[in-house]
């Protein structure tokens, strides 16, 4: 598959909200350091972040908490691409905290205004596009009603234009729900999920909320990247495509339902190219439906 002239569009559309957005969009948790650790290099992944607007991508996610000792996901944003143009749709999340030291903590419903301001700082911006509550732990978090009242409470006031959850349950999403309108859920979900992921994925979407999988390309390696152990299904599919296996996981994560919205990050620019080029990869029915099983 040549990539080169590809752009998100390719992808197709979806509206968060009353907010257009190429569903082939942009993580930028990778780019401030490297795989090892070390620090990214600032120009190399400005460029990428430029690169990315060129090819149509107008939706990029992001955090106050992405950083490392010398770059920041939102201020690297901030330079590359400030004045914002008119569609781009910049994505954020609040709940964990982070010291300057990395240590986590995480945020009480009175501490949520204080983390918004950070990313309107930080992102040179007088509101967010959207805002997601980002929970601890999906499988043991209680009622989210004040902290996501808190968020409602903020997008009342003009400070945030949307609401969405992350790392969230179906019982997270009816509550939130019942406070305010949500315009995604923002969850880890890739080849290999379990039948429940499945299932509140396709809720969402007969419910018209986007769903914005994390980990789509690293699967099981989460925060680490891919993991080299992609099955024998994926590695054959992949090569019959003549794709890599990550623009395959892209390919099938699109698929699964027109509300699927795709967020793979990078600060490599030619895998920049490779992940917006796997928008237009269309899988027949029986492809999806075997990955679907694995």
């Amino acid at each position: 598959m040549t990539s080169e002239t590809i752009t998100a569009a390719a992808a197709g559309t979806w509206q968060l909200g009353d907010l257009p957005v190429n569903r082939l969009g942009f993580g930028s948790m990778r780019l401030t350091h490297l795989a090892d650790g070390s620090p990214s290099d600032r120009e190399r992944v400005t460029g990428v972040l430029r690169r990315a607007v060129e090819l149509g991508v107008n939706h990029i996610d992001t955090a106050a908490f992405y950083f490392s000792p010398l770059r920041s996901a939102n201020e690297l944003i901030n330079r590359a691409l400030a004045p914002y143009a008119d569609d781009l749709v910049i994505t954020t999340k609040v709940g964990p905290g982070r010291g300057p030291d990395g240590e986590w903590w995480w945020a009480e419903p009175g501490q949520l205004r204080g983390q918004v301001e950070e990313n309107l700082r930080q992102l040179g911006r007088d509101h967010l596009d959207v805002v997601n509550l980002r929970l601890p732990r999906r499988e043991t978090t209680g009622s989210i009603a004040e902290h996501f009242g808190a968020l409602a409470d903020l997008r009342t006031a003009g400070l945030i234009r949307h609401l969405g959850i992350s790392n969230a349950r179906p019982d997270h999403l009816a509550e939130a729900r019942a406070i305010a309108p949500v315009v995604c859920v923002q969850n880890p979900y890739g080849i290999g999920s379990p039948a429940e992921d499945h299932a509140f994925l396709d809720a969402c979407g007969e419910q018209g909320i986007a769903f914005v999988p994390f980990f789509a390309i690293a699967g099981a390696g989460k925060e680490a990247g891919a993991t080299a152990e992609d099955g024998p299904e994926v590695s054959a599919l992949a090569k019959a495509h003549g794709v890599s296996t990550a623009q395959l996981r892209l390919a099938w994560t699109l698929s699964r339902g027109p509300h699927v919205l795709a967020i793979p990050g990078t600060g490599n620019p030619d895998h920049l190219v490779e992940n917006v080029a796997a928008g237009s990869l269309r899988l027949t029915a029986e492809e999806v439906a075997l990955l679907n099983a694995l």
